[in-house]
């Protein structure tokens, strides 16, 4: 009963704060949508501010009401004022909270790139809009065998929603997995990695061919649960989960994986997936040593 109590507390106050801070940020959405010249830069800002507000008291709230104890590794270094590229495992909704307790007022405000039909989303395709989350358009092969002409459009309709990166920082992150890790998609795609699932490059190239040329450094975070047991959101806020690893490594961007077309070019398109295949190896070590450290 206490658990259930001190779970439920908790997502009230989540709730709470989610309601409160969500009106005032819609207001401000409405006004970049309408406002002309700075007035625009000023909703945009303000907008911001709230997100990153809402997130740092929910940051305060799992401080006072779970015993969590978020084990930040490697933040020393991160700036405000630099764009990152976020590359990071997938394991639960925990992820989320955990990457907000690394990053939020460390970086710039993390955004993910979201298919274009998400801005109609009524009410969170306009907080998306207002948080300047790039809408990226793709067209799959299918599309494109029968409309050739529009072969590399959806790259340039990408490229100019990240034009505004051009002017502010930003953190984009990408989860290469495609999807969370469980034992059961692990098994089912016979991934060669022990705690990882098979990485997708597809999506990584298409975030560096769209603003490559804006991102400073790439931010390798790696997620860890003690014991390996991957907890839920619920899990969470009960305080069931002891501890959270949070292991980041910063990475120059190699130039190489920004000049080539990597739909077109087999050469390159092997180049990228090696690239990730490393990455990935390098993780799964790491996860390892760190499930090892953990244990003991």
């Amino acid at each position: 009963m206490r658990r259930l109590l001190a779970g439920s507390f908790t997502m009230l106050l989540l709730l709470l704060n989610t309601l409160v801070l969500i009106g005032p940020l819609m207001v401000f959405a409405l006004l970049k949508l309408i406002a002309p010249g700075q007035w625009r830069d000023r909703a945009s800002w303000a907008v911001m501010w709230f997100a990153e507000t809402w997130a740092e008291i929910n940051k305060l709230i799992f401080r006072l009401c779970i015993p969590t104890h978020w084990d930040i590794r490697g933040a020393e270094s991160l700036r405000v004022d630099t764009s990152y590229l976020v590359v990071s495992n997938h394991q639960s909704w925990v992820d989320i909270p955990a990457l907000i307790q690394a990053l939020n007022r460390r970086t710039p405000f993390f955004k993910f790139f979201l298919k274009k039909e998400l801005i109609w989303v009524p009410f969170l395709g306009l907080a998306w809009w207002a948080l300047d989350y790039p809408f990226m358009k793709r067209y799959t092969k299918a599309f494109l065998d029968k409309h050739p002409h529009l072969k590399g459009k959806d790259l340039e309709i990408t490229k100019a929603a990240c034009e505004l990166f051009k002017r502010q920082p930003v953190t984009v992150v990408n989860y290469l997995e495609g999807t969370r890790f469980t034992q059961a998609k692990h098994d089912q795609q016979a991934s060669p990695f022990r705690h990882l699932l098979k990485p997708k490059a597809g999506g990584v190239a298409f975030v560096l061919a769209a603003m490559g040329q804006q991102l400073d450094r790439m931010l390798d975070v790696t997620v860890v649960y003690p014991r390996g047991r991957i907890p839920g959101f619920w899990n969470l806020v009960c305080g069931d989960v002891s501890q959270v690893v949070v292991d980041i490594h910063s990475r120059e961007i190699d130039p190489a994986l920004l000049a080539g077309d990597y739909e077109n070019d087999p050469a390159f398109r092997q180049t990228v997936q090696d690239w990730v295949n490393q990455l990935w190896a390098d993780k799964d070590a790491r996860i390892e040593a760190l499930r090892l450290e953990l244990s003991q």
